[in-house]
């Protein structure tokens, strides 16, 4: 799929096949022209970012009622985009790849997820301890987490 993305880029995104199944449903069901946008406003233009958000947040909220786990969760469009690149990457992915899916210029700009991804530091520090030696999460006393909560 091709489509503007950040400073008027095109991007290139590749799609599953149940995932080009659905559009192309969608598509005919709308009787949708070549140059019409894909998600439609109300006003048949295409959606715009604060569209997007304000949509997202209708559904979160109502799955907020089915999931209340997601009540202190924060739920973005660009939340999504960093979940989906954190999959992409404990999958084994590619940095680089990842790199080309974001439509990030710099690798860099990559690394910041490799930063958040604690499972991923984990993995590579068991690869590094002793033999015979368990490896196990540091877990704080209740006196370092009163203290921490007064700061």
């Amino acid at each position: 799929m091709r489509c503007p993305g950040k400073g008027r880029k095109e991007r290139c995104t590749p799609l599953r096949k149940e995932t080009t199944t659905a559009l192309q449903a969608w598509l005919r069901e709308r009787n949708g022209q070549e140059g019409d946008p894909v998600f439609p406003n109300a006003r048949s233009h295409a959606l715009s970012p604060d569209g997007i958000e304000y949509i997202l947040a209708k559904y979160v909220a109502d799955a907020r009622q089915r999931c209340p786990s997601l009540e202190k969760k924060r739920v973005t469009p660009h939340v999504l985009r960093h979940t989906a690149a954190m999959e992409l990457l404990q999958n084994g992915v590619d940095r680089s790849v990842i790199a080309l899916w974001l439509g990030h210029e710099s690798m860099e700009t990559t690394q910041i997820y490799l930063h958040a991804d604690l499972e991923l530091k984990e993995k590579a520090l068991a690869k590094t301890a002793p033999l015979g030696v368990k490896i196990r999460r540091y877990r704080p006393g209740d006196k370092l987490l009163a203290f921490l909560k007064s700061l």
